[in-house]
C-alpha cells in the first residue's frame, strides 16, 4: 500500500532529484510542497453548505475572514480596518483594509461582505440569530458597512469571527446572492493567502493550492487565525490515506509532512521521534464525541427513544476504543460544552454520568418500541469517528436497538446526513460524529443547543423551554449571567437529548521538524510554513 502512494508522490519534481546535481535537488527538496495528510476527502468545496472539518480547512485556505480568532480565544480584525460600536451597542460600523483583492483581480468591498454575511446568516446558528436581531445592514461606501440591530445582541464581534463550522467567509456578492445557502457555490472565488487548482483537484483524494502572490497580509505576526497570514509555501497539498499506518510511514520517511490528526497507536514512538512535533493545544482544541438524532422522523421524536440512546452510551468504553495514552481522554466529563472551556459545568449531569443498558432497555419498553429498523450511518473511513462509531453501535444493539448499519465514506455520509429524506429515500436515525471545541464551547454554535428550533439543520429538535433562554443569552453580555445561562441550556439539552455525547479525548496534529512557523492552533494553519534552509 505505501509502495502505491510512493508512485502517486513520486509523479512530482521531487523525483527528479536523485538526476540532478545535489544543489539542484536541495533547492527542489525546499521548494516541493507541504503536504498535509486530512482526516477524510475532501468532496464538497462550500464551507456555508457543507458541514465538515474538511471543508472549513480547504476554506482557510482560498477564503478570508472579517473577523479572526488568535490564540488566546481573542477577537481581532482580519480583513477588516476597524469596528466601532454605537454606545448602546444597537449600531455597529465596519471598515475594510485597503487593498483586498478576490482572487480574479477584483476588489473586495462593502457588498461583498455584507452579500456573504446574509447568506452565512440563513445557515448558521449563531449567524441566524443575530440575522434575527438585526433591523439592517447597510453599505455606506465601498470599504464601509453598517449592522443595525433591532434589539440587543451581544455577542456581533463573537459571530462574525467564528473560528469553525459554519465561518462567515467573504465571497463576492454575485456568487452569494446567486446561491442559496445550503447549495455548494459552482465558482470558487476567495481573497485567500492560497489559490485552489482546481483542474488538479481529484475529490475525496487530492487537493492543490499555489500561493497566493498577490494576497496582502496584515502586518502584525500571524497569531491563531489572527494577524499576518504570510504564505510562505509555494505549493501546498490535501492528501487522504484512509490507512493510519500508512499515515504514519509517510510522515517518518518524510513523504508528507503533516497529520491534521496523529494515529493513537503511534503516538508514543512519535514522541520518540526527533524529526517529528506534536501539537502542545488542549481547551477548546479537543474533540468531543456524540450521536446526531433525527428528530425529524420516528421513532426518535418520541424523548423516551432518545433517552434510550443517551442512556446506552458509555463514554469510558467508548473512547477506550481509541487506546489513548493516559491523561488524553476525559470521559467522566458530563458537559455539552466540554470541560476545560469557558462555560463547563455539570448542570444535568447526573442524568448520563452512569450509562446503564438495563435502564436503556426500560426505556425501549416505556417508548413502546417494536424492533422498527434504525438506520445508522458508519462513516467507515474516519479515523477519529469510526472506532467510536463501532462501540456505539455494539452497545446499542446489545440494548435492543435493531439497526441497520449502513456503512460509507464520510464525504457521502455528510451529502444524506444534511438531506430530509425519507428512511427508503436515504434517509437516517442515527449518525456517530465529532466536534471540537471551538464548535461546541459557545451556547449560540453548540450542535445540542444553538439550532434549538431553527429548522435548517438535519437533527431538527426543537425544546421550547430553550427559546427563552437562548433569547437572553444571545442578548446579554454580562459574562457571569452568560454562565449561569449556558448551565441551564445544558441541563434542558441534556433532559431533552438534543445530542447525547460519547466522550471527550485530544486528538493531536504531528508535522515534520523541518517545518518552520507551524502555527499550533486545534486545526490546521498552512500559512506562515516554510521548510528550514
Amino acid at each position: 500500500m505505501l509502495r502505491s502512494w510512493r508512485g502517486l508522490l513520486a509523479a512530482t519534481p521531487l523525483a527528479l532529484g536523485l538526476a540532478l546535481s545535489a544543489g539542484h535537488a536541495e533547492a527542489q527538496q525546499r521548494d516541493r510542497p507541504i503536504r498535509l495528510v486530512v482526516n477524510v476527502g475532501l468532496q464538497n468545496l462550500d464551507p456555508i453548505a457543507s458541514p465538515s472539518f474538511v471543508t472549513r480547512n480547504f476554506a482557510y485556505m482560498v477564503f478570508d475572514t472579517l473577523v479572526a480568532m488568535d490564540s488566546k480565544g481573542e477577537y481581532r480584525p482580519q480583513m477588516l480596518e476597524s469596528w466601532q460600536a454605537s454606545p448602546d451597542r444597537m449600531v455597529w460600523t465596519f471598515r475594510l483594509r485597503p487593498g483586498l483583492e478576490f482572487h480574479d483581480g477584483t476588489a473586495v468591498t462593502a457588498e461583498d461582505a455584507v452579500a456573504s454575511i446574509r447568506r452565512w446568516g440563513q445557515r448558521d446558528s449563531i449567524g441566524r440569530r443575530m440575522m434575527a436581531a438585526t433591523r439592517d445592514i447597510k453599505v455606506v461606501d465601498p470599504a464601509t458597512f453598517v449592522i443595525e440591530l433591532s434589539q440587543p445582541f451581544g455577542h456581533v464581534i463573537e459571530a462574525l469571527g467564528k473560528p469553525s463550522v459554519h465561518v462567515p467567509f467573504v465571497i463576492p456578492a454575485r456568487i452569494a446572492n446567486a446561491t442559496p445557502p445550503t447549495t455548494p457555490v459552482r465558482e470558487i472565488m476567495g481573497s485567500g493567502p492560497f489559490l485552489f487548482d482546481r483542474d488538479a483537484w481529484v475529490p475525496g483524494e487530492r487537493t492543490h493550492f499555489r500561493r497566493n502572490p498577490a494576497y496582502k497580509p496584515r502586518e502584525e505576526a500571524a497569531d491563531g487565525l489572527a494577524g499576518g497570514k504570510r504564505p510562505l509555501a509555494e505549493r501546498v497539498e490535501f492528501l487522504t490515506m484512509t490507512d493510519v499506518s500508512l499515515r504514519a510511514a509517510a510522515l517518518t520517511q518524510g513523504e508528507v509532512d503533516y497529520l491534521e490528526y496523529a494515529p493513537f497507536d503511534y503516538l508514543p514512538r512519535f514522541r520518540r521521534d526527533r524529526n517529528l512535533v506534536l501539537s502542545q493545544v488542549g481547551g477548546i482544541s479537543q474533540i468531543l464525541g456524540g450521536v446526531s438524532i433525527n428528530h425529524h422522523l420516528p421513532p426518535f421524536n418520541t424523548l423516551a427513544m432518545r433517552r434510550a440512546v443517551q442512556a446506552a452510551l458509555d463514554r469510558t468504553e467508548i473512547v477506550a476504543a481509541h487506546g489513548l495514552p493516559e491523561g488524553m481522554a476525559s470521559p467522566d466529563c458530563v458537559s455539552i460544552f466540554m470541560c476545560g472551556t469557558t462555560y463547563t459545568n455539570e448542570a444535568g449531569g447526573d442524568i448520563i454520568r452512569q450509562p446503564s443498558l438495563e435502564r436503556a432497555r426500560a426505556l425501549l419498553k416505556e417508548a413502546g418500541y417494536n424492533n422498527e429498523r434504525i438506520v445508522i450511518l458508519q462513516p467507515a473511513d474516519s479515523a477519529l469517528i469510526n472506532p467510536m462509531a463501532l462501540v456505539v453501535i455494539d452497545r446499542l444493539k446489545r440494548a435492543g436497538f435493531n439497526l441497520d448499519v449502513q456503512a460509507s465514506d464520510w464525504s457521502s455520509i455528510a451529502g444524506r446526513w444534511v438531506a430530509r429524506e425519507p428512511i427508503e429515500r436515504g434517509g437516517w436515525n442515527l449518525v456517530p460524529v465529532v466536534y471540537t471545541g471551538f464548535d461546541m464551547s459557545n451556547p449560540l454554535s453548540n450542535v445540542g443547543i444553538g439550532y434549538n428550533c431553527t429548522n435548517n439543520q438535519p437533527w431538527g429538535y426543537c425544546v421550547e423551554a430553550m427559546k427563552p433562554v437562548l433569547e437572553a443569552y444571545a442578548a446579554e453580555s454580562d459574562p457571569a449571567k452568560r454562565k449561569a445561562m449556558a448551565a441551564e441550556l445544558q441541563r434542558l439539552a441534556i433532559e431533552n437529548v438534543t445530542f447525547p455525547i460519547s466522550g471527550q479525548f485530544r486528538s493531536p496534529a504531528v508535522w515534520r521538524a523541518e517545518l518552520k512557523g507551524v502555527i499550533d492552533f486545534g486545526f490546521p494553519v498552512m500559512w506562515n510554513i516554510e521548510r528550514a534552509r
